[in-house]
Parts: structure tokens; C-alpha cells; sequence
């Protein structure tokens, strides 16, 4: 035997779920209302050491806009809040960008200083050692790396984003 209202607790309990449904499909729009505002991500670069990993949206730009070289410098300059890695430099580092990158070409730099050619490739890699050999123009125990997202031209200041990481020597 069931136990369903009957009559007036009927029509009551058929009111409540209308308003129950009312609030669940009002909820629902409200949240995609507010994710559609949101503004879009920069897209995300990664360096990998062995198991370890950090990930960063762009510092500067990242959205497709060409960057003036006077604020490329500033951002090179700015190094508070950086993700920072471990480095063995026996271990090779690895270097990732979201697509978005790839297509514009992209290079590393390395305490400001061009490491790599520019690629249009989603990966690469680099052995550690070179983040903390004076030949490369590395100081001390830690460096700073950063991605250069390109404009699609091969011109060597032309940058739509930069995303930084500071490696730091493993001992």
C-alpha cells in the first residue's frame, strides 16, 4: 500500500514540487549566468623536473595582444610571487604550453636572455644542468625562466605573453 496524499494534501504536495523545481531550474541559470561573465583564462604553460610540476597563467599579456617592449621589460623585472621548482641538474626540465601558445611561436628565456629558438611545438625540453652553468648566464642557485609567447612573426622583441617560473638548484 502507498502512502500518497489524497485531496487537498494532494494538490499542496504537487504546489510545493513546482516551487522546488521553480528554485532548482532558477539556481541552474543563475550559475551559468555568472560563468558566462567570468573572464576567459590565459592560457597555461608548465614546467616539469622528474614527478614534479608548476604551472602558471601568463604574467604579462597571454591574451593575444602584442605587448609593448617597455612592459615586457618591467615584467621580466618583477620576480615576487613566482612559482618556483626544484632542479636537479642532472634531471631534465620540461617545458609545456597550451596550444594557443604553439601557434604564435614561443621561446624560453633564461634571466632574460633568449635560451632556445622559438617553436610553434607544444613541448620541449632542456637538461638542467644548463639553469646553473655560468656559460648559460646563470648566477647562484636559482634562476628565472620564463615562456615568450610570440605574434606569429619572427621579430625578436614582438611578445604576446609571458609566463615566469624561478628554478631553484637541487643539492
Amino acid at each position: 500500500m502507498t502512502t500518497l496524499p489524497r485531496g487537498a494534501a494532494a494538490a499542496r504536495h504537487r504546489v510545493l514540487r513546482r516551487r522546488r523545481a521553480v528554485a532548482a531550474a532558477g539556481a541552474v541559470s543563475a550559475g551559468l549566468l555568472l560563468v558566462s561573465a567570468c573572464d576567459k583564462p590565459t592560457p597555461k604553460s608548465t614546467v616539469t623536473v622528474g614527478s614534479s610540476s608548476v604551472s602558471s597563467e601568463a604574467a604579462c599579456g597571454g591574451e593575444g595582444d602584442t605587448l609593448e617592449v617597455a612592459d615586457i621589460q618591467k615584467c621580466l623585472k618583477d620576480t615576487k610571487g613566482l612559482k618556483t621548482i626544484s632542479v636537479d641538474p642532472d634531471e631534465t626540465v620540461r617545458f609545456g604550453v597550451d596550444p594557443d601558445i604553439a601557434d604564435k611561436r614561443w621561446t624560453i628565456l633564461m634571466n632574460g636572455q633568449q635560451l632556445s629558438n622559438d617553436t610553434k611545438n607544444t613541448y620541449r625540453t632542456v637538461p638542467g644542468s644548463v639553469f646553473f652553468n655560468a656559460q648559460y648566464g646563470a648566477q647562484g642557485d636559482s634562476t628565472i625562466v620564463t615562456i615568450k609567447a610570440g605574434d606569429g612573426k619572427k621579430e625578436s622583441e614582438a611578445a604576446t605573453g609571458l609566463w615566469s617560473f624561478k628554478l631553484k638548484k637541487d643539492d
